[in-house]
């Protein structure tokens, strides 16, 4: 027989490694080299075995301590030297690796009653409104094909005066439990049933209205308030419109992705709006008042004498409000650009001529 190689080796780790070194180590050699992932590979099966053995060993800190003093002659005798893989649990490593339980028989898997009531899912849609709407709130009204259970057999799917019967292979638990010979005995997986799709029970005589789905689509007027300062993305959610529930359970809800359109005088930055305007020469270098437009329309701005061209001024609580509360709002930045005429008149030209003479300037 071929001598057995150090444990440490075998998982590739160091022998200061902790539990969670060798854990994660021996998952990777495990997801590798496990026969339901290599059929047939005995050389897989092999590393296999090799390395659960080295696992079962160095993740008992008794047994770590013992083969750290004698080696392999710690475990000499019975099974794989010394290995019984059925006095082991494996069931945290294997569970979500290969998803099922425990490789070796004990099922770590919770069953859940088919026949409890289940939440129905969410519904997704979009809306695409104005971006004054974002900013200031409205209601859209959507029609949507959305499913509800169905009159003719309440929403049970069999045909008016039967009704489902307990499927007879899985019992009415809806699960079903496959078993089958591994390297380590016998394994078993636990899946939905084919059956009856997990529901357990199944309708023998279907109701013609929904087809035995238990479900009809109809379409529906849908009424969304979409809240002031909503921005592009967003989603509004709107309670018990989306799916309807199974055995009683409640409705999902519908979400409704909201799609701003761009605005050509304005953009936004979160709570706050950026615009350009401009403004005469004569009122930049000598000031007064100019109109400035927002969202609500325009309003009246001291310039200051001497002002430059793209200037920034701010206007408080001109922005867009929160849209988690309406007391908070941003602000308008705006940035004002000088224009220089590019038509005098002759009036106007005989002016400027003095301006610049007085300034001292040559033509």
């Amino acid at each position: 027989m071929a001598e057995k190689r150090d444990y440490y080796e075998v998982l590739g780790v160091d022998k200061s490694a902790d539990a969670d070194t060798l854990k994660k180590a021996y998952r990777k050699l495990a997801k590798k080299y496990h026969p339901d992932v290599n059929p047939g590979d005995e050389e897989a099966a092999e590393k296999f075995k090799e390395a659960s053995e080295a696992y079962s060993i160095l993740s008992d800190p008794e047994k770590r301590k013992q083969y750290d003093q004698f080696g392999h002659a710690a475990f000499s005798g019975g099974g794989y030297g010394g290995f019984d893989p059925n006095s082991m649990d494996f069931s945290d490593l294997f569970g979500d690796l290969f998803g099922f339980g425990d490789i070796f028989g004990r099922s770590r898997q919770t069953r859940q009653n088919p026949n409890a009531p289940m939440r129905g899912a969410n519904v997704r849609t979009s809306v695409n409104i104005t971006f004054e709407e974002a900013v200031f709130g409205c209601e859209k009204q959507l029609d949507l094909n959305l499913r509800e259970a169905c009159s003719a057999c309440g929403g049970s799917g069999a045909k008016a005066g039967t009704s489902p019967v307990i499927c007879p292979r899985c019992s009415g638990s809806g699960r079903v439990v496959t078993t089958q010979q591994s390297i380590f005995g016998m394994m078993q997986s636990e899946t939905a049933c084919p059956e009856c799709r997990g529901t357990g029970k199944q309708i023998k005589d279907k109701c013609p209205e929904c087809r035995g789905t238990g479900y009809i689509t109809r379409r529906q007027k849908i009424k969304v308030q979409i809240p002031a300062g909503i921005d592009n993305g967003m989603s509004v959610r709107v309670r018990d419109k989306g799916e309807p529930g199974a055995n009683g359970g409640p409705r999902g809800d519908l979400l409704v992705e909201v799609r701003v359109a761009r605005h050509p005088l304005f953009q936004r930055d979160d709570m706050d709006l950026y615009t350009v305007s401009p403004i005469s020469f004569t009122k930049a270098a000598l000031g007064g008042k100019v109109r400035i437009k927002t969202l609500e329309g325009e309003v009246e701005y001291e310039v200051k004498p001497g002002t430059e061209t793209d200037t920034r001024i701010r206007l408080r609580g001109k922005g867009v409000p929160s849209v988690r509360s309406s007391e908070r709002r941003g602000d308008l930045y705006v940035t004002l650009v000088v224009q220089v005429p590019k038509k005098l008149t002759r009036e106007q030209k005989k002016a400027l001529k003095e301006y610049q003479k007085a300034c001292g300037e040559t033509e």
